[in-house]
């Protein structure tokens, strides 16, 4: 059974940037692509980037595009999450998943559709303005 483990939200203000990391365990992070997500109070959990297990590709809902940039470090099973000129808006409580190995994700939609069903318990990024 896969268990992910996030961390690094905060309370900034806007503008700030954070790093958020996820750990993954019970599966090689290497084997899968992993995607990172996000819910806000009262919305519905959206994609927010999503890294290749092939080559590393990158791939980014809009709104984050050119501030946010996702990346992994294979040796600590570790995926991580760089957020710059952080915005009110993107505050929400973030969370990593892995993909079902052997997908190949075309998109942050892709890796939306084809997350495993283990969740880590997320952790709060709060934008101030």
């Amino acid at each position: 059974q896969v268990q992910l483990m996030e961390s690094g939200g905060g309370l900034v203000q806007a503008g700030a940037s954070l790093r958020l990391s996820c750990v993954v365990s019970g599966r090689t992070s290497s084997r899968s692509a992993v995607g990172w997500f996000r819910q806000a109070p009262g919305k519905e959990r959206e994609g927010v980037a999503c890294i290749s297990s092939s080559d590393g590709t990158t791939y980014y809902e809009d709104s984050v595009k050119g501030r946010f940039t996702i990346s992994r470090d294979n040796a600590k099973n570790t995926v991580y999450l760089q957020m710059n000129s952080l915005k009110p808006d993107d505050t929400a409580v973030y969370y990593c998943a892995t993909v079902r190995p052997s997908v190949i994700v075309r998109d942050v939609t892709s890796c939306e559709d084809e997350v495993d069903d283990f969740w880590g318990q997320g952790t709060q990024v709060t934008v101030s303005s």
